[in-house]
């Protein structure tokens, strides 16, 4: 076999059929290379027990453990068996549960004092966490034969317990590995020689080898070790090349003419510029006066003047003879950027209008819904030039959109943004434009680097004066339904007070929503009754509210299917303040700005991300008033959802919030599915963790790629990007 090859083998070939339908179909494993890099969770000690206390609610688990106890009881009538064993570590129980048929080989098996690998996903029935119907092994098995075949199928004293889902344990995945792991021995070393050597890593085949079956813990840290720098590495190079590639390309110096628009709008400030957004503004201006294209992450807690950094940029660029582009990801949000941008200048966006300033400019808005007549003028304006700024959603990025000289492009909310509308807009410009994404989800330095590693960061974290501190609490609703009734009251009293407040609620509730919710549900078997039930909808609480606890207030409701004059119409009469309580979904997490709201109750909360719920809560709070964010919840109290409730609760720091949201999320790897629904290539990295090794391997690849940038004298390295950067990588990097 060929170098390459051994590990492009499909799975089919080697291990049967059936098995290869279920690794490819359930944990996206098609070929011997992607069984190798499906590395172990963890390990578990030969005699040693699981801490069964740490199992987390609702994952799909492998533990070894002993058997206390088994019973078979009867219920309907004695009619249906069920089988309950209840499993010890010596601290910790835990419940297994069988039912009818699947009882009677269990029962034969489990008896007290038995060792075994469970496998099943924990639940929590009658407050006690539980495994029903799960799969097991026995470890200690009294049939001597069996009992050597189970050791030997695990070789060595570490067990490794793979990342396993419902249709395949971890000791099935084991057996597959046992099988491809003579492969190994084909892997092709990314690291240069000279690096592997200077860090002292071992060869990659033996650090596959050891990682899946190590003989002692040295051997495992050794084998992880290595395979995260090769990780962290690869994905650096790859960053690094694009950063290369973009610093070649060429772009338009702008810079602001002195005396022009950017001053007499610096003049009319009614305030002095934070610390912060001056020295992010500097780094600005130092891109825009380059000849290559900026490509700048502008990050910074709701509130932080993030727009304000952003207006003065795009100001600078139309002083310089350009035009700006703002990319908004919501009609809703065009509007209100476009509302705000031309309240903050004033006579200065009214350039050719009579009582117009000298210095102005024409400030021009393009969504999907306007009319034609004003369609056709926004684009005229474009492409006479005659318009300086624009605001819109992708609407912009339409084939029949010209400009007369694009400078700069905003992104709002990049991560709402793909690949193809970022090259759709560069296209735009006679030459690439300048290009500064902005986000309010805080990212920790070590996802900058990763997620976003092609761009430059700035960051924004001081609060402008005169926001005020907002409270929060979680509320169980379950546990103790009087705390909800409490929460109704408070916000009764904060609409006493001559203040508003928001409800927000997962889903809308209408027959449209609700009908395609049934499609998806299907009979469930009686004793299955650990589903939760459907979210809370904006239209069942609205009307509750309206006869129950909050009857007399004028409450409304918002959501994403109203048309978008009665969504207007509505936002406008709660910043009027002619509406006390507004039922929304999460339409009002971005760019709603009204002072006078001061509490919010999300109901369901931990049906929402922790960052979600951070931009929700940065919605009160925004007067001189303090703001209140309540957090109902029906969570259990051990649970991981009831942890980052209060995590939110406990901190207003975005940048703490979204380390918490990454340690909880670690399983579902941050580059992939955290992010973008993409399998990431991150097998062994935790971003959060590996903070070190991420910045040496960037500073390595910078350097190698500044030396070599096709990478000409390293084929291995090329050959192992281009694994890293098949289509749908290539993309997800790309969407950054």
């Amino acid at each position: 076999m060929d170098r390459v090859s051994a590990f492009d083998e499909p799975l089919k070939k080697l291990l049967g059929g059936a098995t290869a339908k279920v690794m490819a179909e359930h944990l996206d494993l098609h070929t011997v290379g992607d069984l190798l890099h499906h590395y172990p969770r963890r390990y578990e000690e030969r005699g040693r027990l699981t801490a069964l206390a740490d199992l987390p609610l609702d994952e799909h688990v492998t533990v070894v453990a002993q058997v206390a106890d088994a019973r078979v009881l009867m219920f309907n009538n004695g009619r249906g068996k069920r089988l309950e064993v209840t499993l010890t570590d010596g601290h910790g129980r835990l419940q297994l549960v069988f039912f009818g048929h699947g009882v009677h080989k269990p029962h034969k098996e489990l008896l007290p004092g038995r060792r075994a690998m469970f496998a099943g996903k924990v639940s929590v029935f009658n407050r006690k966490m539980q495994l029903a119907h799960p799969t097991y092994q026995l470890l200690d098995a009294t049939d001597a034969d069996e009992a050597t075949e189970a050791v030997d199928a695990f070789a060595g004293r570490l067990l490794p317990i793979y990342p396993a889902c419902k249709q395949l344990d971890s000791w099935r995945i084991a057996k597959a590995v046992d099988t491809v792991l003579p492969s190994a021995q084909e892997a092709v070393d990314p690291l240069p020689p000279a690096l592997r050597e200077g860090r002292g890593f071992a060869p990659l085949p033996e650090a596959l080898l050891k990682v899946h079956r190590p003989q002692t813990k040295a051997d495992i840290a050794e084998a992880r070790d290595r395979l995260k720098w090769d990780e962290a590495f690869v994905l650096q190079v790859a960053l690094a090349r694009r950063r290369y590639a973009d610093t070649q390309l060429p772009a338009v110096a702008r810079r602001p003419a002195p005396g022009g628009l950017l001053d007499a709008f610096d003049a009319e400030l009614p305030f002095t510029l934070t610390e912060g957004q001056q020295k992010v503004s500097r780094e600005i201006f130092d891109d825009l006066a380059t000849e290559h294209p900026m490509h700048r992450l502008l990050q910074g807690e709701v509130g932080s003047g993030k727009t304000m950094v952003a207006l003065r940029a795009m100001l600078g660029v139309v002083d310089a003879g350009g035009q700006a582009a703002m990319l908004a990801p919501t009609e809703v949000l065009a509007q209100q950027h476009h509302r705000s941008i031309t309240e903050m200048m004033g006579e200065l966006a009214e350039g050719g209008m009579l009582g117009g300033s000298e210095q102005g400019t024409k400030v021009v808005l393009l969504t999907g819904s306007m009319g034609v007549a004003a369609r056709r003028q926004a684009l005229l304006d474009l492409v006479t030039g005659e318009a300086g700024i624009v605001i819109g959603t992708h609407a912009l990025i339409e084939d029949k959109v010209r400009f007369h000289d694009l400078g700069l492009v905003v992104v709002d909310e990049q991560h709402r943004f793909g690949v193809e509308q970022r090259d759709a807009l560069r296209s735009k410009g006679k030459q690439p434009p300048h290009l500064l994404v902005m986000t309010a989800t805080p990212i920790p330095r070590t996802v900058a680097m990763t997620v976003f590693g092609d761009l430059e960061t700035s960051v924004l974290d001081q609060l402008p004066a005169g926001r005020s501190p907002i409270a929060s609490h979680v509320v169980p609703a379950k546990d103790k339904p009087h705390f909800l009734s409490r929460a109704w009251e408070r916000v009764r009293e904060e609409v006493e007070n001559g203040h508003q407040a928001y409800v927000v609620c997962p889903r809308i509730g209408d027959d449209a929503e609700d009908q395609a919710a049934g499609k998806k549900t299907k009979k469930k078997a009686p004793e299955d009754d650990g589903d939760k039930r459907p979210p809370l909808a904006v239209l069942e609480i609205a009307e509750q509210l309206t006869k129950g606890p909050l009857a007399g207030l004028r409450i409304e409701v918002l959501h994403g299917r109203m048309n978008p004059d009665d969504k207007d119409d509505v936002m406008r009469r709660f910043a009027a303040g002619d509406v006390d309580v507004l039922v929304a979904t999460t339409v009002i997490e971005v760019g709603v700005n009204v002072p006078n709201a001061t509490a919010m109750v999300i109901m369901d909360a931990d049906r929402f991300g922790v960052s979600q719920l951070h931009q929700l809560r940065g919605r009160v709070g925004r007067g001189s008033a303090p703001g209140l964010c309540l957090l109902v919840s029906e969570a259990h109290e051990a649970s991981p959802a009831r942890a980052r409730l209060s995590a939110v609760a406990a901190t207003l720091d975005g940048f703490e919030l979204s380390r918490i949201d990454l340690e909880q999320r670690r399983e579902g790897d941050v580059l992939g599915q955290a992010q973008s629904g993409v399998r990431s290539s991150l097998r062994m990295l935790t971003v959060i963790d590996d903070e070190e090794v991420i910045a040496a391997a960037r500073e390595e690849a910078v350097a190698i790629v500044a030396a070599d940038p096709e990478l000409g004298q390293l084929p291995e390295l090329r050959t192992a990007l281009d694994a890293l950067l098949d289509k749908e990588r290539e993309q997800y990097l790309d969407k950054g």
